[in-house]
């Protein structure tokens, strides 16, 4: 008898199998499903509360003043009203808003900056390396509290001028992460066949370092945002940050901190939505960090139970 042919085998004939769609991937993960559930929330409360909110955070009623939670106020009254008789439910939603208009725009142009200055320094080296280096280190040198609070008492605070000084101090995480992508990537065999045959240094950064090294970027741009927020609501706890009329988590949480003990849903209710935001964005980021991780996107098919197994090799590798 004649060997089976080859090209009617099982595996020869059974489609190839494609890697899970991201939405598949972080249905599996409940954690991260209900952390992305909770951000997506929060986001579009941010981007369109105002619109159905009309006045209401800032309307003033003082025969309501320091009303507890209740569900007999009406919608605005569930959350209660502090000591002007503003709802607090309204002013979290405005809050929500001013809060994300600064941490994200912070993210944004730190994670752009960054990127393209370490990229550029690490694809180069030499003294174009050194000198990002230096200047990154001098820049970490100085906390990042620190310097928002010496050059917010010094100058007007505002939305603008704490955007640009979180910007500033965060650069040097993005241009050392990028630069240390840069530096491993540029010895690789890809890169030194895409400069043989004359493509620019830029072409080389944007179309090979780039992707490699945008999904380690953006996992740290989305750890970073939770402490930009988290710096935020420092600042206007302090009093140098966002200032009245306009709200912000953090500044609710500084105007309930003296009614701790005969209100306290004024200040408790915006320190959980700040807790619930952090948290939810670093259990994403660790999920992100995986499901970007060819090597690692694995662990995320396998079932619950065994997903916290430390296995040598994937499943499909083990004879």
């Amino acid at each position: 008898m004649s060997a089976p042919d080859d090209r009617t085998s099982p595996a020869a004939t059974s489609p190839r199998t494609r890697p899970p769609r991201w939405w598949r991937l972080l249905g599996r993960d409940r954690g991260a499903a209900a952390a992305a559930v909770v951000l997506a929330l929060v986001f579009l409360v941010a981007l369109f509360g105002r619109l159905f909110l009309g006045d209401r955070a800032v309307r003033q009623d003082l025969r309501a003043s320091l009303r507890p939670p209740s569900l007999d106020h009406g919608f605005y009254g569930l959350l209660g009203t502090d000591v002007l008789g503003r709802s607090v439910l309204a002013r979290l939603v405005d809050a929500a808003a001013t809060t994300l208009s600064i941490a994200v725009p912070a993210v944004l142009c730190s994670l752009l900056i960054g990127s393209a200055l370490g990229l550029w320094a690490g694809y180069h080296g030499g003294m174009r390396e050194n000198v990002a280096m230096r200047v990154a280190d001098v820049i970490l040198s100085f906390p990042s509290l620190l310097i928002a609070v010496v050059v917010l008492y010094v100058f007007t605070p505002s939305a603008m001028n704490i955007v640009l000084i979180l910007a500033v101090a965060r650069i040097p995480v993005y241009l050392r992460t990028a630069r240390a992508e840069a530096a491993e990537l540029r010895s690789r065999l890809f890169v030194d066949a895409a400069r043989t045959f004359g493509t620019p240094a830029s072409a080389i950064i944007r179309r090979h370092l780039l992707p490699i090294a945008l999904p380690t970027l953006l996992t740290v741009a989305t750890l970073d945002f939770c402490f930009v927020m988290l710096t935020e609501s420092s600042l206007s706890f302090l009093g140098i940050g966002i200032q009245p009329p306009e709200v912000s988590w953090g500044l609710m949480v500084a105007q309930g901190r003296q009614y701790l003990q005969t209100a306290w849903w004024i200040a408790v209710l915006p320190g959980l939505a700040i807790m619930l935001t952090t948290v939810s964005a670093t259990v994403l980021a660790a999920w992100v960090r995986l499901a970007t991780d060819p090597g690692q996107r694995w662990r995320l098919t396998l079932p619950r139970k065994r997903r916290g197994e430390r296995a040598a090799v994937p499943p499909e590798m083990i004879a």
